[in-house]
């Protein structure tokens, strides 16, 4: 099936209301999910749902729940997301960072009593939409990436998205988690029946698990790298790093010391900078369409394989989809079903 983002969003937006969510939550939160399905992040998109509900079910969530800022300076602030989901409380914090990033040339915002947010680039794009550059790393509730040299998970895949503004060309976007791959990038090749590469996941000896429904089991995510050989001690140095922001900074908890049974704590950290504040009025903008369009220049390896740079597939998977519309899986539909049913909410995606 393939479905508008707006019919989608408005889908989502049904069960969240039926859910109990505030008002003021509903619409931020459905439309980061979209965005992530526009771009070709299905691991964050809609497939999340199935997440939420266990997790509004179980009460590791609030879908009524206040969203406040506890601590502000004129560059920094510490927002609560009063226990419920990520989405509307990121929002909310980058929007904060940017107001006060157009004030004083840079801001942080950090969040502490959040959950899942959905996929990091959404809220690193928002500011350079307002032509600032814009940093947003998130921790998790469970711990699912293990460190080089161990075989027991000690942090979550971590992501960092960077987003920096062009001008002739769209912005730059890195959009990466510090593991080899998402969690929900196993939830995606389970649903198409699909084995995964070695190096993306292990079993509880530490050895490669291949097929996605055990490697969900497992839960023992490599860090980025996969190997000490190719480097992962650096995507356990990035992961680190970012539980540092993500957590340390605003007080949430971290996986590697934190109770699973404990009430959900999870941490995101925000921050603009505004080029203006360090060059003239453009500049920065035209060295980056510069330095983009070099890279693109870039003698190919292959032919037929032209040269990227970070945010280009997703943009292109963006454009293809407003176009044509975002595909959704017979699972995905399924769940949309499923969750719309039980909820009480209208079913409003048809073929």
């Amino acid at each position: 099936m393939n479905v508008t983002a707006a019919q989608l969003e408005e889908q989502l937006a049904a069960i969240l209301r039926a859910w109990g969510s505030r008002e003021a939550d509903i619409g931020p939160t459905a439309r980061v999910l979209v965005s992530a399905d526009l771009r070709g992040i299905e691991s964050h998109g809609t497939t999340m749902m199935s997440l939420y509900d266990e997790h509004r079910r179980s009460g590791k969530v609030k879908m009524d729940r206040d969203i406040t800022v506890v601590r502000e300076s004129p560059v920094t602030a510490l927002v609560d997301g009063g226990g419920g989901l990520g989405h509307a409380p990121g929002v909310r914090a980058m929007d904060l960072a940017i107001a006060k990033c157009k004030t004083s040339g840079l801001a942080a915002v950090a969040v502490r009593n959040s959950n899942h947010y959905g996929a990091a680039g959404v809220y690193a794009m928002m500011a350079a939409e307002q032509g600032l550059i814009g940093l947003s790393t998130t921790s998790t509730h469970t711990p699912s990436v293990v460190p080089t040299f161990s075989r027991v998970s000690m942090l979550g895949t971590h992501p960092i998205a960077f987003a920096a503004p062009a001008k002739r060309n769209r912005a730059f976007v890195l959009d990466m988690a510090t593991s080899t791959v998402a969690v929900g990038k196993l939830k995606i090749a389970a649903m198409q029946r699909k084995p995964v590469p070695e190096g993306w996941a292990l079993d509880p000896q530490g050895k490669p698990a291949t097929d996605p429904v055990k490697g969900l089991e497992y839960r023992r995510m490599t860090p980025l790298g996969g190997s000490r050989a190719q480097g992962s001690h650096k995507g356990y140095g990035l992961a680190a790093m970012v539980e540092i922001l993500s957590s340390l900074i605003p007080g949430a908890a971290t996986p590697a010391l934190h109770d699973a049974d404990a009430p959900v704590n999870v941490g995101h950290f925000f921050m603009a900078i505004d080029p203006k504040a360090f060059r003239g009025e453009g500049e920065f903008e035209a060295q980056l369409d510069e330095l983009i369009d070099t890279l693109h220049a870039a003698p190919r390896s292959d032919p037929a394989q032209p040269v990227l740079v970070a945010g280009d597939p997703e943009a292109a998977c963006e454009d293809e989809r407003k176009k044509n519309g975002i595909p959704l899986y017979s699972d995905q539909v399924e769940l949309l079903q499923r969750l719309a049913r039980e909820s009480g909410a209208p079913f409003l995606l048809v073929n």
